[in-house]
């Protein structure tokens, strides 16, 4: 690690206020041209802390970049992930608060609710079914308390500001049918999302390194490295099969899963 102690606390501080006061922050990867990976996820857990303290509660993970298209763009060979908390969750149909962001965008995906702690290293996707109670049809809400593009030297946002930034997640939404594992190719489930009612994106959770629960267990062979795993009844978001939809204050927001019903939002 680039970083010391002192510097991880800062920059989560920092972020902390972005998001309380919803005005961006500089890139850290420009601040601390350095930084690596390990920096980032230290970054992440040390403003989830920051969080917990103030009496949030983790309630599961998101997993991102999951697309070659996406690796390949950020030069990265793996997903990134993020820590969801209960303040994130929104009913689906509901309201979400657009004041309480800076810039949204909406992602479709799949979650995964674990019947039982399912830890690595050696994890497999079989391991993940077998330990998956449902699979539910979902919308990701994304945020960036970080700028995507610098004024000064228009350099784009890298992977460890995305994972400094809690892998860019700001909320989630569940909905459609609940499915057990067993009850469908999880490969051949589709969305069709519209904003307005305007077909704006589609895909396959295929895009999702395959099979989304290739995704999950990913995770947990990650996470293993730090003595953490699933835990029985946290959510999984296993990454999205569209591109991100930018969304504004007034736009309503509905992903079609077919069979599998729907699950959407307006931001209010």
């Amino acid at each position: 690690m680039a970083l010391s102690a002192d510097e991880i606390r800062s920059a989560a501080d920092r972020l902390h206020r972005a998001e309380k006061s919803r005005q961006q922050i500089r890139q850290l990867s420009l601040d601390h041209p350095g930084i690596t990976l390990d920096d980032a996820y230290a970054i992440q857990q040390a403003w989830v802390a920051i969080k917990v303290a103030e009496g949030r509660v983790v309630k599961g993970h998101k997993i991102g970049l999951t697309s070659k298209a996406m690796q390949s763009a950020l030069n990265i060979d793996e997903p990134d992930s993020g820590i969801l908390l209960d303040d994130m969750f929104f009913a689906d149909g509901g309201l979400v608060p657009s004041d309480r962001f800076i810039g949204t965008r909406v992602e479709a995906e799949l979650a995964f609710i674990m019947k039982q702690r399912l830890s690595g290293p050696g994890c497999t996707m079989f391991d993940v079914l077998n330990a998956t109670d449902f699979v539910v049809p979902a919308l990701e809400i994304l945020d960036t308390r970080i700028e995507r593009v610098d004024a000064v030297t228009k350099s784009t946002r890298k992977i460890f500001d995305t994972i400094a930034d809690n892998a860019a997640n700001a909320g989630i939404v569940l909905g459609g049918r609940p499915l057990r594992p067993g009850d469908a190719d999880l490969r051949w489930i589709g969305a069709l999302c519209y904003r307005n009612g305007q077909l704006e994106e589609t895909g396959l959770a295929a895009g999702v390194l395959n099979h989304p629960a290739t995704s999950v267990a990913w995770l947990a062979n990650k996470i293993a490295a730090n003595g953490l795993a699933l835990e029985a009844g946290q959510v999984v978001l296993a990454g999205s099969f569209i591109r991100p939809i930018e969304t504004r204050k007034g736009d309503t927001i509905q992903a079609d899963y077919g069979p599998w019903g729907t699950v959407g939002c307006c931001f209010a």
